[in-house]
């Protein structure tokens, strides 16, 4: 049983499952906006949503909340607007809550940028995946690059302070020369944050059911070393494995994730975290996923099904998150954000601490990957899997 004597830092995931068209490499739970949005049913769901499921959080306050999809962008600075304020009016916020949207290019023009910045956001995350005109029609984004440099232009005149780009890289056909060149064009803009991550083929999309030409093994590896000395020189620091940021810009919500902190989720399909000290146990949360059934369901609740985590499976769970990052953790974050004991720990990394993949740090009590670990992150956790 965890001997849980802390709560861990909360956040608050806000899903948004409609997009203008869905992209041949996306898993995510996104659906084509086929008929026009009725923003204010989805954002009072949201907010019916959001209340039915404070009982498991009283007491507490949202430090981080992110905005994610689909397209959350595709509803009106008004609905967003609308959406923050009924959050304040339900659950402390910190005065410093850090409040992120994800933005389609092709979704933005310079006043609905600035009435986001003016509700309430002041962190934008866009989605650009690349500066190559092929390469965004080849992935299926409704913007084309000249759409993409606006919006970053526009958002920094919205006073974004905080901004991220997405980029992907081993992109069908794509050469070293042109993800170099994404990449300095990423730099060139200068935003506060660059997620940079390879595309992988998952399962049920479009791209499993027919894949691309994508580069081999080793151009992929090259174009990843080659850019991320790029953002290195250009002071970004890697601090997870697919983001970099400026000294201080780091991504708050996604570092609780990765610290194993809490998070509620509403919205369709959205997936929470909850620590309850009262029982003593750590819970995972779904909701609802298509649209049509979140919208429609009545009743007190709009949770879909939970899973209690505990022992082995918690630890792995934990580690599964907090080897993402550059500096791994303090054992001090492991014994607080599980409840679990130090030797349960050790016993999960024998064998990759053995092989030199772990790097265990007697005197400051930290463990992180070595360079090597960092590489074969997935054989790492491989080695960490539960009997």
């Amino acid at each position: 049983m965890p001997e849980l004597t802390q709560l861990p830092p909360l956040s608050l995931y806000i899903h948004f499952p409609w997009c203008v068209q869905k992209c041949p490499y996306c898993d995510f739970n996104s659906h084509e906006q086929k008929s026009p949005l009725n923003e204010i049913n989805y954002i009072n769901t949201l907010l019916n949503d959001l209340e039915n499921d404070l009982p498991l959080v009283w007491g507490r306050k949202i430090n981080t909340i992110f905005m994610g999809g689909g397209t959350p962008s595709l509803f009106s600075p008004e609905a967003i607007e609308l959406l923050l304020t009924g959050i304040r009016s339900r659950i402390p916020l910190s005065p410093n809550a850090e409040i992120t949207m994800e933005a389609n290019p092709g979704t933005l023009e310079n006043e609905r940028l600035f009435g986001f910045r003016e509700s309430g956001i002041n962190r934008i995350s866009l989605g650009v995946q690349s500066f190559h005109d092929e390469h965004l029609k080849k992935l299926g984004r409704i913007h084309n690059s000249e759409t993409a440099s606006n919006a970053i232009d526009m958002a920094k005149q919205a006073k974004f302070e905080k901004m991220n780009i997405d980029l992907m890289f081993a992109l069908p056909h794509q050469t070293l020369e042109q993800a170099m060149l994404d990449i300095k064009t990423a730099i060139s803009f200068s935003p506060t944050h660059i997620s940079y991550y390879q595309l992988t083929i998952e399962p049920n999309t479009a791209f499993h059911n027919n894949p691309p030409p994508l580069p081999n093994d080793d151009l992929s590896w090259n174009i990843f070393e080659k850019g991320q000395a790029e953002l290195n020189n250009s002071e970004f620091k890697q601090y997870e494995v697919s983001a970099y940021s400026k000294p201080g810009q780091a991504c708050r919500h996604n570092m609780n994730y990765w610290q194993f902190g809490d998070y509620l989720g509403i919205g369709a399909g959205a997936h929470a975290k909850i620590t309850d000290g009262s029982q003593q146990s750590i819970t995972r949360y779904w909701k609802n996923k298509h649209p049509k059934d979140y919208l429609t369901k009545k009743g007190d609740t709009y949770i879909a099904g939970s899973r209690i985590i505990d022992g082995k499976e918690l630890v792995f769970e934990f580690l599964l998150n907090a080897l993402r990052l550059n500096e791994g953790f303090n054992i001090d974050t492991f014994l607080h954000h599980t409840g679990l004991d130090e030797n349960l720990l050790a016993k999960s990394l024998e064998k990759p601490i053995s092989q030199n993949l772990i790097h265990w740090n007697s005197q400051n009590n930290t463990i992180k990957t070595t360079d090597n670990g960092r590489r074969f992150l997935n054989e790492v956790l491989q080695q960490c899997l539960p009997d």
